[in-house]
């Protein structure tokens, strides 16, 4: 596993079991199915889709699972021309529900890495876009 510097990390509670929370994050996963556009502009690797989500060696545009344990972490892995990156979603039975974590860790080397960190993240984008996902996550753990 390549060690990337820490960029990030957001959390919610969500007030459902570990394993609604759990079957939540694959449908968002599932989702992600989607963004081949995004991919393809970006040059992602992966850049689609194959596998069953939150599965060892599944992939969405962008990511690909590294690691996984059961209701417990999921690891996404990626890399694009400006970026390499991993995305990991750590589930922790809590008072109320379960604390939903996403820490983010991120390289991006050279100029155009520079400015892309400075558009994505420095911008405040990237914290937003991981916010929405953790909604999603809680609307869809939560929704009968």
């Amino acid at each position: 596993m390549t060690v990337l510097p820490f960029v990030d990390e957001r959390q919610l509670l969500v007030p459902a079991s570990p394993s609604d929370v759990w079957v939540a994050l694959g449908a968002h996963m599932g989702g992600m199915r989607g963004a081949g556009v995004l991919a393809w502009l970006l040059g992602t690797s992966p850049r689609r889709p194959s596998g069953a989500p939150l599965e060892p060696g599944a992939t969405v545009p962008g990511f690909a699972v590294a690691a996984v344990e059961p209701e417990r972490l999921v690891r996404l892995a990626g890399r694009h021309r400006f970026s390499r990156y991993a995305l990991t979603f750590t589930l922790a039975a809590a008072p109320g529900g379960t604390t939903v974590s996403a820490r983010t860790e991120a390289a991006f080397p050279g100029p155009h890495g520079r400015i892309y960190r400075l558009l994505v993240v420095t911008s405040g984008a990237h914290r937003l876009a991981v916010a929405r996902i953790l909604r999603d996550i809680h609307r869809r753990a939560v929704t009968p």
